[in-house]
């Protein structure tokens, strides 16, 4: 017996090696070829060169691997429901609005409407 999950947590992990590998590769052949010749650095071995690439990661893009993509998606997700909203009738928006509420127990936009109520 073989759950899905398995076979992504397989699939994710290859990926990584592999991905890790030829970046590793990459960084350390590049490095290898232009630092020593033009700055008299040392060499890189390949664990070197995954750690160079680790460092620089987390220095440039922060370390929140749950954070990428995160406004992209957010932007999307909200086109999407104001697209929805926006081919319903009145009725049907209010109806959608409750069941929303009665599922999540709130509705995204009930902050804006009541600070537009209330003159904010």
């Amino acid at each position: 017996m073989n759950p899905w999950w398995m076979w992504k947590l397989g699939k994710g992990l290859s990926f990584l090696a592999v991905a890790l590998t030829v970046f590793g590769l990459i960084v350390m052949l590049l490095w290898n070829a232009l630092v020593p010749e033009l700055f008299g650095g040392p060499f890189l071995s390949f664990w070197q060169a995954v750690g160079l690439l680790t460092l620089s990661h987390i220095l440039l893009r922060g370390w929140a691997p749950w954070r990428y993509g995160k406004e992209w998606r957010d932007r999307r997700w909200k086109q999407k429901l104001e697209e929805k909203l926006a081919a319903m009738t009145p009725e049907e928006r209010e109806q959608f609005k409750e069941e929303w509420k009665h599922r999540c127990g709130y509705y995204p936009g009930e902050e804006k409407e009541e600070k537009k109520e209330a003159g904010g």
